[in-house]
């Protein structure tokens, strides 16, 4: 056995780079479908994945400009219940799946002006936002402040506790076989134009008959692959905090019954509740480079807008300050599918989205490799994230079309 727990000797289906909720998703579908896995990462299911509020929610994340994946989302969506389900029986770790929709409302009359906006075009997509005066929203959320005069009511968008995913994800992917190795890798092998496996940063290797690129933010960094095959990924840093509704033996204080997303003065926050008490504010959008470190003015300036909606967030226990590295791609649309090299496989580029599209990723790489020579019963479905659709340009301008904060 070599030093980083893999056997020299033995040959491997599929080796996953990246040890993410994407990465660890696609591991752990295609060792339930049969496949050899083994996964690489220096410290799996931490990352922006940790980070995470674990949002379900393909209605109130749709932006302007970023139609293309709504199609995905939806779908992504659909898929959730049955794959917490699955998880959950996998792993024997409860997911923390929420079924209890989104109140979005508005701080001012300007937020409440962008907010018809948003509503409008939504609308125009097909998707359902229902308008809610002060005492309907307030019957959906009793704990908004007294100033907030009426919002929207989004069914459909749930959230999953994004730590316990990540712990289920884990145990599955023990339970189904999947091997880890915590290194870093190196490189992809490159051989006969066709990925054979990856070298580990201590230079040992790793063959395999695909290779998997799930390295999120650092799914550029990796050695061995052309500039024209490297993904035009770039990190987008987000800052969240956690709060706690114990307040040390002076009682609990009771926590939003659903997720809450709000405008305060043009700024986007959000609030989800976990089960046991806690819940987690976000989220800033930085282009900041490899800067994954929270910052007193995006805390402060969180915790303003949060307790402008909520108040009696004022009185929850502060736990928590994270930032992580989202992937974003030049049209913010994840890269998922064939490279222009044999034997390479994309799964990364998520950047808002990455826990709900973990499912239908998976969904899509097993497909992948279980399709060979056939055509895909879903042909077309998944064009919009093929990562082939930047490789004309020799080097992509990585510039994305979110918002920062």
């Amino acid at each position: 056995m070599s030093p980083s727990g893999v056997s020299a000797s033995k040959g491997y289906d599929v080796v996953v780079v990246g040890a993410g909720v994407i990465g660890l998703s696609v591991a752990w579908q295609l060792a339930r479908a049969g496949r050899r896995v083994v996964v690489c990462d220096p410290v799996p299911a931490t990352g922006a994945s940790r980070v995470a509020a674990g949002m379900l929610a393909p209605v109130t994340e749709v932006h302007f400009g970023e139609t293309g994946l709504l199609g995905l989302t939806l779908a992504g969506a659909a898929m959730w219940p049955r794959f917490a389900a699955e998880l959950t029986e996998a792993s024997q770790c409860d997911v923390g799946y929420r079924a209890t929709g989104t109140v979005v409302v508005a701080r001012d009359h300007d937020d409440r002006r962008d907010l018809d906006r948003l509503r409008t075009f939504a609308e125009t997509l097909g998707l359902v936002m229902e308008p809610l005066g002060s005492k309907e929203i307030r019957a959906r959320e009793p704990l908004l402040a007294p100033d907030v005069r009426g919002g929207l009511w989004v069914p459909g968008d749930h959230s999953v506790d994004n730590r316990a995913l990540l712990s289920a994800l884990n145990s599955a992917c023990h339970r189904a076989g999947v091997e880890v190795v915590h290194q870093q890798v190196a490189r992809v092998d490159v051989s006969a134009d066709r990925a054979t496996g990856v070298t580990l940063i201590d230079t040992e290797r790793i063959a395999a008959d695909v290779v998997v690129l799930a390295a999120g933010a650092w799914s550029r960094q990796l050695g061995g692959l052309e500039d024209g095959v490297l993904p035009p990924v770039r990190p987008v840093r987000g800052q969240a905090l956690r709060l706690h509704r114990d307040r040390g033996g002076l009682g609990d204080l009771p926590t939003p019954r659903t997720t809450v997303r709000g405008l305060v003065k043009g700024r986007s926050v959000y609030v989800v509740p976990r089960g046991g008490g806690e819940v987690v504010v976000g989220a800033t959008s930085d282009e900041v480079g490899y800067e994954p470190h929270a910052t007193a003015g995006s805390v402060w300036e969180l915790l303003n807008d949060a307790r402008a909606l909520l108040p009696s967030l004022n009185e929850m226990t502060f736990v928590e300050a994270s930032a992580g590295l989202r992937p974003g791609t030049p049209d913010n649309v994840p890269l998922v599918g064939r490279s222009r090299l044999s034997g390479l496989l994309m799964a990364t580029g998520h950047y808002r989205n990455g826990i709900l599209l973990a499912p239908i990723t998976a969904e899509h790489i097993v497909g992948l490799l279980d399709a060979h020579d056939s055509p895909s019963q879903e042909a077309g479905r998944y064009d919009a994230w093929d990562p082939r659709r930047f490789e004309s340009a020799t080097s992509p301008q990585l510039v994305g079309v979110g918002e920062s904060r």
